[in-house]
């Protein structure tokens, strides 16, 4: 679905597709994400919407929306770790769980976002989340 700049004839087209196509798919699954969604279209929109939108997240916003927000801006950091430390994205699982790199990066994570530490210990593959607090919280020592 291809559409002209955004004037009003535009989005006039635009919801005249959308509720052809919801007709004809019966409402199902797929429709799902715009009945209770905010965003429809490709992941990378979406991905630079949410880091737009990271700094101005306010009390209006739901549960959902802050947490998909949240989500984006720590795997954002992790990236960013990733390439400051030159490690690929496979050496989370081929490090050791306490490893200072991935401490640095737990840190940075859980001071910058709202992210668990169930998360942080996952996406780092850190092993617990016990494990990850006592090594954010003692600086790291324990993983010398």
């Amino acid at each position: 679905m291809r559409l002209p700049k955004d004037r009003p004839a535009a989005r006039l087209e635009l919801e005249r597709q959308m509720e052809e196509g919801r007709r004809q798919e019966g409402g199902g699954e797929e429709w799902a994400a715009i009945r209770r969604g905010w965003f429809f279209g490709a992941n990378e929109l979406k991905r630079e919407l949410l880091a737009q939108a990271s700094e101005r997240v306010g009390a209006q916003h739901y549960g959902a929306e802050r947490q998909e927000n949240g989500q984006a801006k720590a795997e954002r950091l992790v990236q960013e770790e990733l390439a400051s430390l030159g490690w690929p994205e496979a050496d989370l699982a081929a490090r050791r769980k306490g490893d200072p790199g991935k401490v640095r990066i737990a840190r940075r994570v859980r001071q910058e976002t709202t992210m668990t530490l169930r998360w942080i210990a996952a996406r780092l593959r850190m092993g617990s989340w016990t494990h990850v607090s006592n090594l954010a919280a003692d600086g790291g020592a324990k993983c010398q």
